[in-house]
């Protein structure tokens, strides 16, 4: 294998790794704020059961996300010394404000979980805040830097190299707002639907009790709340590629003819050799009217850039597709769920802690087994979209200033650092299944194996 390969694909395996670790430590700690600010006010077990739960689940995952970001960070240097060296000074400040994210995050973490029974409930609430606030900051900082690379700004070269850089240069860059409140929009998604799946999966076990109810109705409120928005933002974001990297823009669609009335293609793969797209649907005109409004709108093709400067296109247009595919699947599953609250209910209005109006919602093991899906698809949707942006980008690793191919270690033995970071992912893979399934089958304080408080399981019998 060589250096080239064995580099791509190790930060793959890496990014795919840690990228779900990092949305979940952006989007519990905030379900977390709420379900304990529920259990603050209305004195319920239940909500301090789930805020307790959910509390243990953030520390095994913070954990997990510290050693694989750990890992990110050393392969940086390891496998793309090159970059690093040329411009490292140019997103330099995004990594060293994410580090200081994460320090905070972790000691008000440490504060959270040692304060349970030693902090008045408020003053614990309040150690909450500065971790959600932390991850939401650390995800923010490090998505700036790969907007960067995808759109760079702000630096001035001489000779090949870097004389001049704006230290906020990746705040700026054209792509990295869309980008950043793309994936933190996908972070709550991914986060609500994963904590929908984890209580579906306990209701079609035959646990219908409150704590269940409750945990999947919060996870799926969320994806109530964010999956419409994420549908708009996800056209503001297609539209900033569009404009700053019509190339990648291409690639997506793999559209090989620039000119008007492009089609939008779904599915297909894309013949390098012909330049054309096989076993594809395409809608006449269909892209040309979602990007400008008009089928006479002017799309740029792959035929404007040279083969050699051409993405893998067949990837980046699938994984487009499927990220598309999913988001709409899981928009779909949002309004059924809605809907079916409507009848139950009698009320558009989605409360977590009426318990009576929810009875009827969740009888059907058909919506349990699509909530129950609905969080490695949300996952799944996730990754794509890295693979549509990172390998969007190539052969480029800064677009358009340094081919990955110039970037990478010329060190012998790269593929040996691929295969022990595969020995390390898998065990910590393991260890989290295991620690996971062992939190999930421990006895819950204050409730029955059904979820429901004890004590009106003693009112009752009473």
């Amino acid at each position: 294998m060589d250096n080239l390969t064995a580099a791509r694909e190790q930060m793959a395996l890496s990014l795919t790794f840690h990228i779900i670790f990092a949305v979940l430590g952006v989007g519990l700690p905030w379900l977390l704020l709420f379900v304990e600010h529920r259990a603050i006010v209305t004195g319920d077990p239940v909500w301090k059961a789930l805020a307790r739960r959910w509390s243990k689940a953030l520390a095994i995952l913070f954990g997990i996300g510290a050693v694989s970001g750990t890992v990110l960070s050393v392969e940086f240097g390891l496998l793309w010394p090159a970059f690093m060296e040329r411009f490292g000074a140019a997103f330099g400040v995004s990594f060293s404000l994410e580090a200081f994210a994460f320090f905070a995050e972790a000691i008000f973490l440490g504060l959270y979980l040692y304060g349970w029974d030693r902090l008045s409930p408020r003053a614990h609430w309040w150690c909450g805040v500065p971790i959600a606030i932390g991850g939401t900051l650390s995800a923010l900082f490090v998505t700036t830097a790969n907007a960067w690379m995808n759109t760079p700004v702000g630096i001035v070269t001489a000779d090949g190299k870097v004389v001049e850089s704006e230290p906020f240069a990746p705040f700026q860059a054209p792509t990295a707002w869309p980008q950043i409140t793309h994936l933190l929009i996908a972070a709550a998604m991914c986060t609500g639907f994963t904590v929908a799946a984890v209580y579906a999966v306990g209701m079609l076990r035959g646990k219908r009790g409150k704590y269940y109810q409750r945990g999947l109705t919060v996870g799926l409120a969320v994806g109530l709340i964010f999956t419409p928005i994420q549908l708009l933002v996800g056209d503001w974001a297609i539209r900033a590629v569009e404009k700053n990297q019509p190339t990648k823009m291409a690639a997506i669609e793999a559209l090989p003819h620039s000119g008007d009335n492009a089609p939008l293609s779904l599915g297909g793969v894309y013949d390098e050799e012909t330049g054309e797209l096989k076993g594809g649907i395409e809608i006449p005109s269909g892209l040309s009217l979602l990007l400008g409004g008009s089928p006479n709108t002017h799309v740029t093709g792959l035929d404007k850039t040279p083969k050699e400067d051409q993405p893998p296109v067949t990837t980046t247009h699938l994984a487009f597709d499927l990220m598309v595919g999913i988001g709409l699947g899981l928009f779909a599953l949002t309004g059924w769920a809605l809907w079916r609250h409507r009848r139950a209910a009698g009320t558009w209005r989605m409360r977590a802690d009426n318990d009576e109006s929810w009875t009827k919602v969740f009888t059907s093991r058909w919506f349990l087994r699509a909530l129950a899906i609905s969080g490695p698809a949300a996952m799944t949707a996730l990754i794509a979209g890295w693979i549509v942006t990172e390998v969007g980008r190539q052969p480029w690793i800064v677009y358009q200033l340094m081919r990955t191919e110039d970037a990478v270690s010329t060190a012998p033995g790269l593929e040996v650092w691929l295969y022990v970071t595969i020995v390390i992912y898998t065990a910590l893979s393991i260890t989290l299944i295991s620690v996971l399934r062992r939190l999930a089958r421990s006895p819950i304080a204050g409730l029955d194996a059904q979820g429901n408080p004890l004590e009106e399981k003693a009112e009752v019998a009473a």
